[in-house]
């Protein structure tokens, strides 16, 4: 039976060399790829999405899955072996349903929908990605479709979050969308930002972003930062870990970016090295992902105890715009509360705003109630409502986010799961390892990332999110503590108390 099982991952680590090399190619074309290989990538992407398929939903797959059910009850359940047939097994029972031919049509036409995406934004034009949504929208539908859902979106939220329903998604943003208003219209006034208005050329940024980035644990042997339009981190490798950013001269906006997709680094690089070239090898969710994307941005980037440490380090970096600002005004600015137009620019307050109005649209895309080509006007509509702002135009609206035009329906909600599972974890480290701000302060931020190694990264996917979350914090998804959270900076930052 060994044996066996050994043959299982050899057919799992070619499925899984396939989806690195998919991946590798798509972080080239959002890279480095020159714009006229967009369509000739988009078939070689579909190709290799389709033979990867194809292997995943093999009927000797399926068998040698079921053969070795008596060699997976024979292990523990948290063993290898176990975890391996387990996660495998879900995988070959959900590929399964969906045929090959439109397993690669979905890929198409999210590659050929990012260079759409891309024009459309230089052009200032929503409609030249219309076509390309409304070709993903309908084989969205028809990949829903494969799993008889009582709602579509359940089919696509599962892809990100396993396991979780709509209705469950919306009940918790539901209860934030109740809070937070309350909380922004509580804040005092606008703080002094002009700091944060100022030039900081690019190169710069990067040189102290990645010297930050160093001492948190990124290895010049196994990282890479490089530029896109909209910062993401893949992963092929343990050793091949890949983040990118995009640097603006006016602010540090792109150095929380940095630190944002380090979050993401971090936990694909410290998942257990023996889950490599098996399903075990990425993160319990997207939402867990999230987690530690907006832990190492928030939690610890925008942390005054951090800036205690680093802050000397930046001043020395710029010190024509920061010699004469005081380390509490830099930390006020940097924590200010007022809506901005872009999401990823936006203040911890109002960031979740700007997801919920998202996951709103989307299941009205989705449902059909919402038509493609009034999406702008929807979109529009809901900044006004949520944010009380007004988009220019629709690269300051509707094109700000590439998630659409990839066709990743369901990403957007794990944004805020990943907020609120942030604060569970940081309550859950402090009460673990004492003082974290103290060790903040005096630059010792290897506790908090070998912490997360333990409770968190080395998992990979062997425990579900529901699983993972109950042994890591002691319970379920709860938003409290995040919202508490909020409550504790924006006294910090403005001084009274915000209720």
């Amino acid at each position: 039976m060994r044996q066996r099982f050994e043959e299982l991952l050899c057919r799992l680590g070619a499925i899984s060399d396939l989806g690195k090399a998919a991946a590798l190619l798509a972080w080239d074309a959002e890279t480095k790829m020159p714009p006229a290989g967009a369509e000739a990538r988009a078939e070689q992407r579909a190709t290799l999405t389709r033979i990867a398929h194809e292997l995943q939903v093999a009927p000797e797959l399926g068998a040698l899955l079921e053969e070795l059910r008596p060699f997976e009850e024979a292990h523990e359940h948290d063993s290898f072996e176990a975890s391996v047939i387990r996660v495998a097994r879900r995988d070959y029972e959900k590929a399964v349903r969906v045929p090959p031919e439109l397993r690669a049509e979905l890929t198409r036409t999210a590659a050929q929908g990012y260079h759409a995406w891309l024009e459309a934004r230089e052009e200032r034009d929503y409609g030249v990605l219309l076509p390309r949504l409304e070709r993903g929208l309908e084989l969205l539908r028809r990949y829903a479709a494969c799993f008889e859902p009582d709602d579509p979106y359940d089919a696509l939220l599962d892809d990100y979050e396993p396991g979780m329903k709509a209705a469950e998604v919306e009940a918790v943003l539901e209860r934030l969308k109740a809070e937070l208003p309350p909380l922004i219209a509580a804040v005092p006034g606008p703080v002094d930002d002009s700091c944060l208005r100022r030039r900081y050329p690019p190169e710069d940024q990067r040189r102290f972003a990645l010297a930050v980035l160093e001492r948190w644990g990124m290895d010049a042997q196994a990282w890479r930062l490089d530029d896109t339009v909209h910062p993401f981190a893949t992963s092929l490798a343990p050793g091949d870990i890949r983040l990118t950013t995009n640097l603006h001269e006016e602010g540090l906006s792109g150095v929380l970016s940095c630190l944002h997709e380090f979050g993401h680094g971090l936990y694909e690089r410290q998942v257990d090295p023996a889950y490599a070239r098996t399903p075990l090898a990425d993160g319990a969710s997207s939402a867990f992902h999230e987690s530690q994307s907006r832990l190492w941005e928030n939690l610890v980037g925008r942390n005054l105890a951090t800036w205690r440490f680093l802050y000397p380090e930046l001043r020395e970096a710029f010190p024509e715009q920061l010699g004469d600002v005081p380390l509490e005004t830099f930390h006020r600015a940097l924590n200010t509360v007022e809506p901005t137009m872009r999401r990823v620019d936006a203040d911890e307050v109002t960031y979740t705003l700007h997801v919920i109005l998202r996951f709103e649209l989307e299941r009205a895309l989705l449902a059909g109630t919402l038509a493609p080509r009034d999406l702008p006007e929807a979109f529009d509509a809901k900044m006004r409502e949520y944010l009380g702002l007004e988009p220019a135009d629709p690269v300051e609206g509707v094109l700000q986010d590439v998630h659409w035009s990839e066709l990743l329906f369901g990403y957007f909600p794990t944004y805020a799961l990943g907020n609120v599972i942030s604060v569970q974890l940081w309550e859950r480290a402090a009460a673990d390892l004492g003082d974290l701000d103290r060790q903040l302060e005096r630059g010792e931020f290897a506790p908090l990332r070998e912490w997360l190694r333990e409770h968190v990264h080395r998992f990979g996917r062997a425990l579900t999110p529901q699983q993972l979350l109950e042994r890591a914090v002691g319970g379920p998804l709860d938003p409290e503590p995040y919202l508490a959270y909020l409550r504790r900076k924006l006294e910090q930052v403005y001084g009274t108390p915000v209720t």
